[in-house]
């Protein structure tokens, strides 16, 4: 085998040509390990010069760009690697003067097409250490290589073909109220789409890049009850039928059980916020009252059995939060097992309660469908908690499209693969 075919493989490039390998002593800032640089010197084969490096179309020549430029490669063993070749600029129809296109690397990238695709495969499986000590770079520079692999697989691969029943719903992923729209699909379990923001503006972007035709085929909507969500799903799909997790409504009752038990627990202090016996006996309740019955431990329950007798108030607050929480499973029965809590909750003289009836009357239909269909968001809640993990990962990168890369790679179902290998 030829020495130049060995170099070619070595660094994980194809249709290129080597003409020459070089050592070099580093600079002062070449890094860690640093000493020896390997440089190849390479050139596109013939069939892929003078190509636009954004559409590869073959284009006429303009100009020899800003001269000869480097790619870092994949290390050879713990000597740091780089390919070196003419960047010259090419005149395209579409997209006007560009740098020629090189087979080796992505267009704008720094990086080989293996360096990038290492990159990212360590992003999804390791941690931000990691990556950053084993390839020696930024954690900054990792976040713009996710974001170019992400973006090489939005261009092959239809990533809302087939859509049907979605999940829609919010994360933070910064402090000061920075949220990522999230759409899930509930057919294939995969993150579908994200994007910066959490209002109609945001979500209509994603409709937008639908379509119609497409957004008439979508049959299910999982959501909470944002008014953002619920108004650009009843625009852009009306067809669809919208479904709210019974999760959130109970969530709602232990809201609301948790303002009687602070009324309650304020009340016995006297409203001078001091501490007496009555209000001591009320300071941990609050983990008896949110638990499910069957999750009480002994002492829990004789906490709820001293607060039916002690405070009757708080007590029938309590047995409307379960009330609640076993009228949402009760399968074909829940629309009439809601009915009856309803009718309850109007009048048990509990101003908590009596708000919550009202939201769930004005999305009954929502809240119902979940039972009729059995459907819930589940599983966009458990995708919200990996994406929180990645957040925590993804700490450091400067803007949101680099998280959103990192969070579709992992959850979108188009998970990079390490170059040379075969998926499994």
């Amino acid at each position: 085998m030829r020495s130049a075919s060995i170099w070619t493989r070595l660094l994980g490039v194809e249709k290129t040509v080597v003409e020459s390998v070089e050592a070099e002593e580093a600079g002062p800032d070449g890094g860690d390990g640093a000493g020896v640089v390997i440089v190849v010197i390479a050139r596109p084969a013939k069939g892929r010069r003078r190509r636009c490096g954004i559409c590869r179309r073959r284009c006429a020549r303009f100009d020899n760009g800003e001269g000869r430029r480097r790619w870092r490669a994949l290390d050879l063993g713990t000597i740091r690697a780089v390919i070196e070749a003419d960047a010259p600029r090419v005149s395209c129809p579409e997209h006007g003067v560009v740098v020629a296109h090189v087979p080796w690397a992505r267009h704008g990238a720094g990086h080989t097409l293996a360096f990038d695709d290492t990159v990212a495969w360590l992003a999804t499986h390791c941690s931000k250490t990691t990556v950053v000590q084993l390839m020696r770079i930024g954690w900054r520079t990792v976040g713009g290589i996710c974001a170019r692999v992400w973006a090489d697989v939005e261009q092959r691969v239809d990533l809302l073909a087939g859509l049907a029943r979605i999940g829609i719903d919010e994360i933070s992923y910064k402090r000061h109220h920075k949220y990522l729209t999230v759409v899930v699909d509930h057919d294939s379990g995969r993150l579908v789409w994200a994007a910066a923001g959490r209002d109609k503006q945001t979500l209509r972007g994603f409709f937008d890049l639908l379509g119609e035709e497409r957004s008439a085929r979508i049959t299910h909507v999982s959501a909470d009850a944002a008014d953002w969500i619920a108004a650009v799903v009843a625009e852009r799909c009306p067809q669809a039928v919208r479904v709210m997790d019974p999760f959130h409504v109970v969530q709602w009752a232990t809201d609301a059980l948790d303002s009687v038990r602070r009324e309650v627990w304020n009340a016995e202090r006297g409203g001078k916020g001091r501490t007496t016996p009555g209000s001591k006996s009320l300071k941990k309740a609050r983990w008896a009252l949110w638990k499910n019955p069957e999750d009480l431990t002994e002492r829990q329950r004789a906490q709820l059995e001293f607060i039916a007798k002690a405070h009757p108030v708080l007590h029938r607050a309590y047995l409307l939060k379960e009330a609640l929480r076993l009228a949402l499973k009760s399968g074909p029965g829940t629309a009439e097992a809601l009915q009856n809590w309803v009718s309850w909750a109007r009048r048990c003289r509990l101003e908590p309660f009596v708000k919550l009836q009202r939201s769930i009357v004005k999305h009954w239909d929502a809240i119902t469908a979940a039972a009729d269909h059995r459907l819930s968001n589940g599983l966009v809640e458990s995708m919200n908690t990996k994406i929180r993990l990645i957040t925590r990962t993804a700490f450091g990168f400067k803007d949101p499209t680099a998280l959103i890369a990192l969070a579709m790679l992992s959850l979108g179902g188009h998970r990079p693969h390490l170059p040379g290998r075969h998926p499994a």
